[in-house]
């Protein structure tokens, strides 16, 4: 578990670990990491240079910043970037800097870690270290007007002075050679032209083993939320009053009746509200993630869709199973094998449906305030369009209700519990066996993913 800002997970040197390997998991042919062994001990730090030496003798180019350096980690290094105040210091084989810096009059005093000794050479430090005849002569020029005064004269150079002093050096020395190098053109084979030009890109994988690998990353990341104890007592609780509420209900009386179909419309409503405020969060939580990976094109798009949407599945399907068990005989619906497990199949498609409605508004919105907003504004309409508060709607809104997943899992589980289901109950005077509902909820289930998905290759489209 990598843990975040609520969940403790690992420490910061793991973290940094695992983002390295993240970023390798694809192979790239560039490789650049800033300061990636800051923060570290020395076995790990030397660990990291060694693994990231051997990706670079493997014929990948690695760009690494990085903050002093032990001498064992120095000479892992094949090429060095010495930069002071922005201007370039050195530039060439790490193997050869302490030599360049020699050559020009810079060198150490005392035995001394190379990358300590460049840095204090970028920072303009020259304590311990010999200080060139020029340089010298150019300070003593600069102070010979203030012999004539008692003050001490320090007749060490400034920061200042040693940072022209380098950047001249460079420049007249080395810059004009290695800039000869790298505007050399390179031989590069047809095979390698036709590749880099390619359009086409090269799967790592299968989509197959992109699926499983983020079916199963799904799985193990959310079933910490979806299985929390506090969610289960929030369910458990809630059926438990239900089942006490309604407790033996009698269909036989009108009275009893009219209760019975309201818990099962407080059913429809229930297992349609809590999906879809679970499942409005998923990508906006996750667009970050999502555009970071696509970026590199770790995986593709459908694969990542497909795995996130039913890797939910299974989780959300449990609660509703525990849910269903405690009301359904504690409130004397029909005790028979074939109500309760159609019962129960009524549930699930109306929480697949209600999900999908949920994945739809966040890859929609992409931003969890609005998406909480319009959710709770669509939610409430397809609650009161459900068929329950209002017998007789007006016709030039009586559209309404067949786009609500409440109003078809109500009727579905009125003709479950009922055969015929009583005039009282319903707003039609003829009802089918339930084939309309049934549609109607897999067109949903079907419908509302396919616009998250849409929506989600747009969002990638316009680069957000």
């Amino acid at each position: 578990m990598i843990g975040g800002s609520f969940v403790r997970g690992v420490s910061g040197g793991e973290r940094k670990r695992v983002c390295i390997g993240n970023e390798i998991l694809i192979n790239p042919s560039l490789l650049f990491l800033d300061e990636p062994t800051s923060g570290l001990d020395s076995t790990t730090a030397l660990r990291i240079v060694q693994l990231l030496h051997d990706i670079a003798e493997d014929g990948k180019t690695v760009i690494t910043t990085i903050h002093q350096p032990s001498s064992r980690l120095f000479h892992k290094f094949d090429k060095l970037i010495l930069l002071g105040k922005g201007s370039l210091l050195y530039f060439g084989k790490a193997s050869e800097a302490m030599p360049y810096f020699q050559s020009i009059g810079c060198a150490p005093l005392i035995a001394m870690n190379p990358a300590e000794f460049l840095l204090d050479l970028a920072n303009g430090n020259t304590t311990d270290v010999s200080v060139p005849s020029e340089l010298d002569d150019k300070v003593h020029m600069e102070n010979h007007n203030l012999e004539n005064n008692n003050s001490k004269i320090d007749y060490r150079p400034s920061a200042q002075d040693v940072h022209e002093y380098l950047v001249d050096a460079y420049e007249t020395r080395v810059a004009f050679k290695e800039k000869k190098k790298l505007l050399a053109p390179l031989p590069i084979s047809d095979d390698l032209k036709a590749t880099i030009t390619s359009s086409k890109r090269e799967w790592g994988t299968s989509w197959w083993q992109q699926y499983s690998i983020l079916f199963c990353r799904g799985i193990k990341e959310r079933r910490h939320d979806y299985l929390s104890w506090m969610r289960i007592t929030q369910v458990i609780a809630t059926s438990v009053i239900l089942g006490l509420l309604w407790w033996h209900s009698d269909p036989s009386t009108l009275k009893g009746l009219e209760d019975q179909a309201g818990l099962l419309f407080f059913i429809a409503v229930f297992w349609g509200f809590f999906p879809v405020f679970t499942a409005i969060f998923t990508f906006p939580q996750e667009r970050a993630m999502l555009n970071k990976e696509r970026a590199v094109d770790m995986y593709k798009l459908s694969a990542y869709f497909l795995a996130r949407t039913t890797s939910d599945l299974p989780l959300d399907l449990f609660l509703p199973i525990i849910f269903m068990v405690i009301v359904y005989f504690m409130a004397g619906l029909k005790a028979t094998a074939t109500h309760f497990f159609l019962s129960m199949l009524t549930v699930f498609l109306s929480i697949i449906a209600a999900q999908g409605l949920g994945l739809a508004i966040g890859a929609t919105l992409l931003d969890i305030k609005k998406a909480t907003t319009l959710a709770s504004v669509t939610v409430m309409t397809f609650m009161l369009a459900g068929g329950f508060f209002v017998k007789s709607v007006p016709p030039f809104i009586s559209w309404l209700r067949y786009l609500s997943f409440n109003y078809h899992t109500y009727r579905l589980l009125l003709k479950v519990q009922y055969d015929p289901v009583p005039d009282i109950l319903t707003t039609t005077r003829h009802m089918d066996s339930g084939g309309t509902e049934v549609a109607a909820l897999v067109a949903m289930v079907i419908g509302y993913r396919v616009l998250a998905y849409l929506s989600l290759r747009r969002a990638k489209a316009l680069g957000s």
